[in-house]
């Protein structure tokens, strides 16, 4: 192979460069910071955790943002063919309805992102309001019998949609905006117990932080005895939990205030929109055990051992 064509084959794809550039690029960051207070100060009450999509178990956005898109597609191939405007314009009135409150929905996700994320999700935001406004454009032409000028905004709109959701992708896929941080947990852990410490390194009430298999371990004893473990880094966007605030059976992260329950993980409160993977719990000779909870294939523990997180210590041996 010529060096002409390593060379080509080395170079880096032009529109991953922008969207590298455009992660560091912090010159709209004063902006982001107002929006994102603005954001968070929206009165939503348990609507923002609705519309962070907790309910569903992953993010609501992006199953909402289907019907705007759909519609406006199916538009365009109808503005293919002639004498079908009355139609197009129906579907464009459609996606312009839906999109409002997918566009709600995606600032209150975009409000609890990192900074590389919200550049790139700013910049995601403004494509498709201009695309929102050129379809607002497109209904106001056929309405008034300018058909071609409708046709005309609607194509330049499904452009700024695909500008859009290429972002979007990049959003998701390429900065894991909205994925499940600790879902590789169950697949890194080992089967078994695995032996974190005495029990007088865990002071009674406050998190602390353990490794298994390399993977953080948040573990937490009551004043009771009962000792509770977690993954430790965040659901959400793998914020150290260990470092958070303990309180009422809960541990609130200190990142974007995700709550989790202590004894199973489940995420009380969002943005997380998964729970946190859990560790059964066991005493043996003084010394804290864990094991991530159903892997047992579902089996109680050994006599004698804790089965649930909180539960009665137990004196089995050390598996």
């Amino acid at each position: 192979m010529s060096a002409l064509p390593r060379r080509r084959l080395l170079r880096q794809n032009r529109i991953l460069w922008l969207l590298d550039r455009l992660e560091r690029e912090p010159r709209a960051d004063a902006l982001i910071d107002t929006l994102r207070r603005g954001v968070r100060a929206l009165p939503l009450g348990r609507g923002r955790d609705l519309l962070h999509g907790r309910w569903l178990g992953h993010p609501v956005h992006p199953l909402m943002v289907q019907v705007p898109i759909g519609s406006w597609l199916s538009a365009a191939v109808l503005d293919l063919r002639p004498g079908r405007s009355h139609e197009s314009g129906l579907l464009v009135g459609v996606g312009l309805g839906a999109a409002a409150p997918a566009a709600v929905a995606g600032w209150v996700d975009w409000a609890e992102l990192h900074h590389p994320q919200q550049r790139v999700g700013l910049v995601h935001a403004l494509s498709n309001t201009a695309a929102v406004g050129l379809y607002a454009a497109s209904l106001v032409s056929r309405v008034k019998g300018h058909e071609g000028a409708g046709r005309a905004y609607g194509f330049l709109g499904l452009t700024a949609v695909g500008v859009g959701g290429m972002l979007g992708g990049h959003l998701a896929y390429r900065q894991a905006s909205g994925a499940n941080h600790a879902e590789e947990v169950p697949h890194v852990v080992s089967a078994g117990w695995h032996r974190i410490g005495s029990v007088d390194e865990f002071p009674a009430g406050e998190p602390v932080r353990r490794s298994v298999d390399d993977v953080p371990v948040l573990v937490v004893r009551e004043s009771g005895g009962a000792v509770h473990a977690l993954a430790e880094r965040c659901s959400h966007l793998a914020g150290p939990l260990s470092e958070g605030t303990v309180e009422d059976g809960c541990v609130r992260c200190p990142w974007h205030g995700s709550v989790f329950r202590l004894s199973d993980g489940w995420n009380v409160r969002g943005p997380a929109t998964a729970p946190q993977p859990s560790f059964e719990t066991r005493i043996t000779g003084g010394h804290v055990e864990v094991r991530l909870r159903h892997q047992n294939g579902g089996e109680p523990a050994a006599q004698g051992t804790t089965t649930r997180s909180g539960a009665a210590h137990g004196h089995g041996d050390h598996d």
